[in-house]
């Protein structure tokens, strides 16, 4: 099998500061970390290797040259390949124009299975992985908390939405998103991470891809961020006095209301 991982780096923070004229974060000297989800989508994709070990891993990011680190720590799971696709022309790709981008890439490689985290936790907004099967008109499943089986031509999976699991049966090549919750990330392998500096990273920029520069970047992007601000929270305190008793039911009256 040969398995496509989409992986993002994110700011390990919550500190962002946004660009207010293009409506984009501000990434330059913030420390960074694989996107979470991202990484339990990587993890789904060893896993299968463990059970099929013919299999193939190529990990797949978008982003600035800086991104090659992440992909070297990658290289420390044991994956097969990996591939940065950057270009100054992609900065500012809104979801639907990073996933044009993305799925011209995937066109260059064989597979049978692409993964992606669920969702990014500098965006929240679980599109990209959606798009990129809508690009290369592949099904998908969403919200995958496991892998249940694997056979040459289909996946049986568990998602899970709202509180609800569902079991699916979804055909091969697909696309499937992972939301890691409970996911268990294994540790990098230490071979693997003493050999990751000498592996190749391919790079692909838009020479390369030939994507149409009317769907790119900033303005090839269908969206805009508009207005950043940061929400006010509220907090109001009661002090409680008088009778103990009647201080600890008032209390327990309090935390059973903010259950409901």
């Amino acid at each position: 099998m040969k398995i496509i991982v989409l992986v993002k780096q994110v700011p390990n923070t919550t500190e962002m500061k946004v660009d207010k004229e293009k409506g984009t974060l501000i990434r330059d000297g913030v420390d960074t970390i694989i996107n979470p989800d991202d990484l339990a989508s990587l993890e789904c994709a060893l896993s299968i290797k463990d059970l099929f070990p013919e299999t193939s891993i190529t990990v797949i990011t978008m982003g600035p040259k800086q991104a090659q680190k992440m992909l070297i720590d990658c290289y420390g799971y044991g994956i097969d390949e990996a591939v940065l696709v950057c270009d100054r022309a992609f900065s500012g790709s809104d979801t639907w124009a990073t996933s044009y981008i993305l799925s011209q890439a995937i066109k260059g490689y064989d597979y049978d299975l692409i993964l992606a985290g669920k969702q990014a936790i500098d965006g929240d907004t679980a599109q990209v992985g959606p798009q990129v099967a809508q690009h290369l008109n592949l099904a998908q499943v969403t919200c995958v908390k496991q892998i249940d089986h694997v056979s040459p031509t289909h996946l049986e999976v568990t998602k899970s939405y709202e509180k609800v699991d569902e079991r699916c049966r979804v055909q091969l090549p697909c696309v499937l998103t992972i939301q890691g919750d409970e996911v268990n990330v294994r540790k990098a392998n230490l071979s693997d991470v003493w050999d990751a500096d000498e592996k190749e990273i391919t790079v692909l920029d838009n020479e390369i891809l030939k994507c149409d520069v009317k769907n790119i970047g900033l303005k090839g992007s269908l969206t805009q961020v508009k207005k950043t601000f940061v929400r006010p929270i509220e907090q109001k305190g009661e002090i409680i006095e008088g009778d103990i008793n009647k201080a600890a039911q008032r209390i327990v009256d309090i935390v059973m209301n903010a259950a409901q």
